[in-house]
């Protein structure tokens, strides 16, 4: 082989390598307890669940106004909360083009998607709390390989949430050990396509409890927990009870609540467990902060409780008024 083709092979090599690693560093990493930008430095997401793209393409309200007024409002988050029922309902093409359009407003406003499969129940045994949840196994790996096919070049898809909110209460049984494996095994399918993708795993008792994970972590790199600590998950004084249920997992891997927020006792929707008032606000963020989690909060919706705003010009509800003061002061 002549010098300058063994040249010329080695800088297209070179160049490979360096669009590849160029590539990857688009994408947001786990690094010990914190998840890391693109820019190296330590990210906190801090946003808004979104009701299911399917019911807001129902109601004419899937469009870059609502992704502009939740930029607006201090999210560099946004969470699709994709229901088993409704994707097939209104079809698995429409549904993911839908997202493809949500995905593209998101970036236009500067803010991450979380892809959230939004089942409730035991999915080891296909057992669930509601028929807008029933999914199978099948199905399951199913979503995850079109997410992970779909997007394995989209860095703004950045969180993988493998499951909404596991529970054992009145679905029958399945252990922590049982639950750790089968999310591995959906963690594998999704890194099968990208590789790159950060994902999401939940504890039992609707994505609260996270105990076990100080004895068998996910046997995964590159993933983080979740917690849904609602306020009546705990009586007050809540701190010393978060830190042993979730907040521990902190200290050694990124936890992000997918889920927090309140309203109150005579406000529609009100319901446990997420009956209560802004001092509930004011401890979450501030334990969260202390503890660097990240998190959304539930729902930048008007009917989906505890909802975040109480019309389609975004006037705040009791929450609202919080979590956007709050939000926007993080900008």
């Amino acid at each position: 082989m002549r010098k300058t083709t063994f040249l010329s092979i080695l800088a297209v090599l070179v160049l490979t390598v360096m669009q590849s690693c160029s590539a990857d560093n688009r994408w947001v990493k786990v690094n010990g307890n914190k998840f890391i930008g693109p820019d190296g430095k330590e990210i906190v997401f801090r946003g808004l669940c979104f009701s299911d793209p399917v019911k807001l393409v129902r109601e004419r309200q899937w469009n870059e106004r609502y992704f502009a007024e939740a930029a607006d409002w201090g999210a560099n988050v946004v969470r699709f909360a994709v229901h088993p029922q409704n994707i097939n309902a209104m079809g698995w093409d429409r549904t993911f083009q839908a997202m493809d359009q949500g995905i593209e407003w998101a970036k236009q406003h500067g803010m991450y998607v979380i892809m959230d499969w939004h089942s409730i129940g035991n999915l080891k045994e296909e057992r669930y709390t509601s028929a807008m949840y029933n999914t199978t196994k099948a199905e399951t790996f199913k979503f995850w390989r079109t997410v992970a096919q779909r997007y394995k070049d989209e860095p703004t898809v950045a969180l993988y949430e493998l499951f909404n909110e596991p529970t054992v209460t009145g679905t029958g049984h399945c252990t922590w050990t049982e639950w750790k494996e089968l999310q591995e095994q959906i963690i594998d399918t999704i890194r099968a396509y990208n590789p790159k993708a950060v994902c999401l795993c939940a504890g039992f008792n609707w994505a609260y409890d996270l105990t076990p994970v100080a004895d068998q972590p996910i046997a995964r790199e590159n993933v983080a927990y979740v917690s849904h600590p609602y306020p009546m998950k705990r009586s007050e004084p809540w701190e010393e009870q978060w830190e042993k249920d979730f907040g521990y997992v902190a200290d050694t891997y990124p936890v992000i609540c997918t889920e927090i927020g309140f309203c109150l006792e005579d406000e529609p929707g009100a319901h446990v467990p997420v009956m209560s008032t802004d001092v509930y606000g004011e401890h979450i963020t501030k334990y969260f902060e202390k503890k660097g989690i990240s998190f959304t909060v539930w729902c930048f919706d008007t009917s989906w409780a505890p909802m975040l705003i109480s019309d389609w010009n975004f006037t705040p509800t009791t929450q609202g008024r919080f979590f956007k003061a709050y939000l926007q002061s993080k900008k």
